[in-house]
């Protein structure tokens, strides 16, 4: 009797086992975003760091007044 309690217990662990993995315990695909950054800078941060683009040749003339115009109109100035 002994011997049959032993497989009675084998087969429960072995049916729990097996019907542990049935109900939806499966891997899940998590979707990762990447972090937005959001950087607030002010209307004079802003024309001095165009002011520098310009010095250092990374814009042309044309562009820094064209992006200091839109830089100026944004923030209400004239």
């Amino acid at each position: 009797m002994n011997g049959s309690r032993m497989a009675g217990v084998v087969v429960m662990v072995a049916l729990g086992v097996s019907l542990s993995g049935c109900c939806g315990g499966g891997t899940k695909k998590i979707q990762q975003t990447s972090p937005v950054t959001v950087e607030t800078k002010s209307s004079g941060e802003q024309l001095m760091d165009l002011q520098k683009a310009k010095e250092s040749g990374a814009i042309t003339e044309k562009e820094y007044n064209k992006m200091r115009e839109n830089i100026i109109n944004k923030s209400g100035g004239k």
